[in-house]
């Protein structure tokens, strides 16, 4: 089981799956949930690594990044991922 902490409150997620629901449970926003719109960037303070590949619309949206992701478009691959928005 993954562990997703956002803003410092923390989550259990299991491994591999979108974190999406979880992200919405904790307030962020979303809108087109297609990557396109951009309403749910976060900032990945720690554990990029355990999240999915950039898709093509987050690269599209976010160019190259080191520390943001579209909620909608990552799964969690294990470990612990902290986000803020």
């Amino acid at each position: 089981m993954a562990k997703l902490v956002i803003n410092e409150e923390a989550y259990e997620v299991e491994d591999g799956r979108p974190i999406k629901e979880t992200c919405e449970e904790a307030g962020i926003p979303f809108a087109c949930e297609e990557g396109i719109c951009g309403t749910c960037v976060v900032e990945v303070e720690e554990g990029m690594d355990n999240l999915s590949a950039f898709t093509e619309e987050e690269e599209d949206f976010l160019g190259e990044q080191e520390s943001e992701r579209l909620a909608c478009q990552c799964t969690i691959k294990g470990g612990n991922v902290k986000l803020n928005f």
